[in-house]
Formats: structure tokens, C-alpha cells, sequence
């Protein structure tokens, strides 16, 4: 399988990066852009996913959700936004993007 890559940004990429990776059925790993730790509070990160056992509808679905529950965060830290890019190189907001679009991405 070929990588899919997420590209997170926010006060709190990094928890938000973890969590994705700990959605059933993602296999991956992330890294951490050093020089924004250093200059800002917006820190980004880098998830590349290699591996999704089980169904596409199912994992988009809990991807949809855990972005949504880190949106929706009234108080505390927060993600500004989060790109998916596809094997393909198609690239996806997560702003307004339906779970079918969601699963296009993971598909292509």
C-alpha cells in the first residue's frame, strides 16, 4: 500500500495527530515540524498512514468523526486544519469534506 499523508495544524497537532493513529484499523506514524516548535504556538505534523485494515466506509467514517470532535472543542487547545494527501497526490480539506470524499482518498 501506498502512503497517505495528513498534514494537521494546530495547538494541539500533536495530540490530535496521535489520536488519528490510534483509530482501529490506521497503521502509521507522524513527525513533528522542529522549527515550528521553536517560532510559534501553531505547531504542524506530518501523519503517513501505511496501512488500513478493515473497510474504507468504517475508517472514514471515525476519521469524520474524530476531526469533527476536535473542531467542535469549545475551550483548551485545538487543530486550525487538516489535509489529507491521496496515493495519487489528490489533496482533501477536512473542513467540509463528506465521508465519500473521505473514502476516495483513501481509495485512490
Amino acid at each position: 500500500m501506498t502512503e497517505i499523508k495528513f498534514a494537521i495544524e494546530g495547538e494541539d497537532a500533536i495530540t490530535a495527530t496521535e489520536e488519528l493513529l490510534a483509530i482501529e484499523g490506521i497503521i502509521g506514524n507522524y513527525t513533528v515540524d522542529s522549527e515550528d516548535v521553536k517560532k510559534e504556538a501553531v505547531i504542524t505534523t506530518v501523519a503517513t498512514i501505511v496501512g488500513l485494515v478493515g473497510g474504507t466506509l468504517a475508517i472514514a467514517e471515525q476519521i469524520r468523526k474524530w476531526y469533527q470532535e476536535y473542531k467542535q472543542k469549545q475551550s483548551g487547545k485545538k487543530i486550525a486544519k487538516v489535509l489529507i494527501v491521496g496515493r495519487n497526490g489528490r489533496r482533501l480539506l477536512l473542513e467540509n469534506a463528506t465521508i465519500e470524499q473521505i473514502c476516495q482518498i483513501l481509495d485512490s
